[in-house]
């Protein structure tokens, strides 16, 4: 298919999107934008969760990991099994008996003021930078199968893209997004199914005779047991579970989905029929990355990693199928950057510049600095998707996942500390301890070699930041007399 006709497509999807919000956008307001008024259905939010939590990213760079890791990463879906069904039955509970707008009220109420801001500001640095790491991988890959032939520069394809969201995210928030994020979840599971069939139906093979195939060509190995690698099963395990804990449930992006259902026992609803779906998905990604690896040496494609399957699909399967890659591909686009926006936008406004408490500005008003902050952060994801393109990273699954061990880490420290214990901390400090983690953490994955013998850290680094981050706050603590309503028992 030609690239002025793909362009067509993508200019067609995007005017749906618009419609979309067009029709729920009306009549919105700043509760609207923030927590979808808490009308949301329960149904929609689990199944639109599905494309914010793979995104782009796990689109492109988990079929291509096969071709490395084999289906390893089934260890670490394991681990986020466990971590969904903790936001289940340990955080949802507290964030509805708090009545919160911002997850990161909790720490106000638990710990102080400073301790509330240094949540949302790790939250900010993390959805910032892991949102534009993703947005990058796709607009990368539509610049280079449809762009670059019709001139446009990567820089305008970004700020079109971004200019996109920013339209359809505007007014609606969260009530938009709900919506719009179910039609683009759908997008994306067409092609994943249809480009999965397509494969089995070119090789002449069935599903038990192609895992068979897989299972010979090293491309279905599961398991690591060797205590040293990166991907010792039980690390994965470990690490699944805490990035889902503090990825999802210490998330505003994600819980601000969650509480925008009315009753928590619809949110926990959410979250199992979430975990279920997202488990088949991915189960399936892995399946078509073996399936693109046993394709490819057929047809003489040498790519591997995030490339083989832009490859694979442009250059060797029919006009259809690359339609309904892009769709699906741009359907794994949006809902891991206009979620992205909102949830920044709600966050600042709401815990940096205290929207909520300033009883001193109306309506109006906090409409007016809330569109200042959203025009703010889609410039800055301008700015840092430009970034990433000057660095081309080969697989930025690994990106996004190293950066959320430094960044989600101090998160992870501030939540379980509340959770866990009863001291009083000395606020004053927290934000001081908060940074220490992360530059901890780098200073050992840095000189990891030189610390270890053989053992080299992989996706724990995520747990170490939080058992840090839990350490500092102990020495800056005391057993005084602290708000300990919301530990646990």
């Amino acid at each position: 298919m030609s690239p002025v006709s793909l362009f067509i497509v993508v200019l067609a999807y995007f005017g749906l999107l618009l419609g979309v919000a067009w029709a729920t956008s009306r009549n919105a307001n700043n509760d609207s934008f923030f927590i979808g008024n808490k009308s949301s259905n329960w149904m929609l939010v689990a199944f639109g969760m599905v494309g914010t939590t793979l995104s782009g990213v796990t689109f492109i760079s988990v079929p291509g990991a096969v071709g490395r890791d084999g289906f390893g990463y089934l260890q670490i879906m394991l681990g986020y099994t466990l971590g969904y069904i903790a936001v289940a039955f340990v955080l949802l509970p507290l964030y509805y008996r708090l009545k919160l707008t911002s997850i990161y009220h909790y720490l106000d109420v638990r710990l102080g003021r400073r301790s509330y801001q240094s949540g949302a500001a790790f939250f900010i640095i993390s959805r910032t930078l892991g949102a534009t790491a993703r947005l990058y991988l796709v607009v990368n890959i539509l610049q280079a199968t449809i762009l670059d032939s019709l001139g446009v520069p990567f820089w305008l394809t970004n700020a079109i893209i971004l200019a996109m969201i920013l339209l359809y995210t505007y007014e609606g928030g969260v009530k938009t997004i709900v919506w719009t994020d179910t039609l683009q979840t759908s997008g994306m599971l067409l092609g994943l199914v249809a480009c999965a069939v397509f494969l089995l139906n070119q090789m002449d093979m069935g599903v038990l005779e192609s895992l068979d195939k897989m299972r010979s060509s090293g491309l279905a190995r599961v398991f690591t047991m060797d205590v040293d690698s990166p991907a010792y099963f039980w690390k994965q395990v470990l690490a699944g579970a805490f990035i889902t804990i503090a990825m999802t449930g210490m998330d505003q992006e994600m819980m601000q989905k969650n509480i925008s259902v009315k009753t928590l026992g619809d949110s926990q609803k959410n979250m199992l029929t979430l975990t279920a779906i997202l488990f088949g998905v991915l189960s399936l990604f892995l399946f078509l990355g073996g399936l693109l690896y046993l394709y490819a040496p057929q047809v003489g494609v040498t790519a591997t990693g995030d490339k083989i399957f832009p490859a694979v699909v442009m250059g060797h399967l029919p006009a259809a199928l690359q339609l309904v890659f892009i769709i699906a591909l741009i359907s794994a686009l949006f809902p891991s950057a206009d979620g992205a926006i909102t949830a920044l936008t709600s966050s600042f406004c709401i815990d940096i510049l205290g929207l909520k408490r300033r009883d001193d500005l109306g309506e109006g008003a906090q409409l007016r600095i809330r569109h200042r902050v959203h025009l703010s952060f889609c410039a800055l994801f301008l700015l840092l998707v430009m970034v990433f393109k000057w660095i081309d990273n080969p697989s930025m699954i690994g990106v996004v996942l190293k950066l959320g061990g430094y960044t989600y880490g101090p998160l992870l420290g501030l939540f379980a500390f509340g959770l866990l214990s009863k001291r009083a901390v000395n606020d004053r400090l927290v934000p001081w301890v908060a940074l220490a983690g992360p530059l901890l953490c780098g200073l050992l994955d840095f000189n990891q070699h030189l610390l270890f013998v053989s053992y080299r850290l992989g996706l724990e680094l995520l747990v170490i930041n939080g058992l840090l981050v839990m350490a500092g706050l102990y020495l800056i603590s005391s057993a005084d007399k602290a708000n300990v309503a919301y530990s646990v028992k």
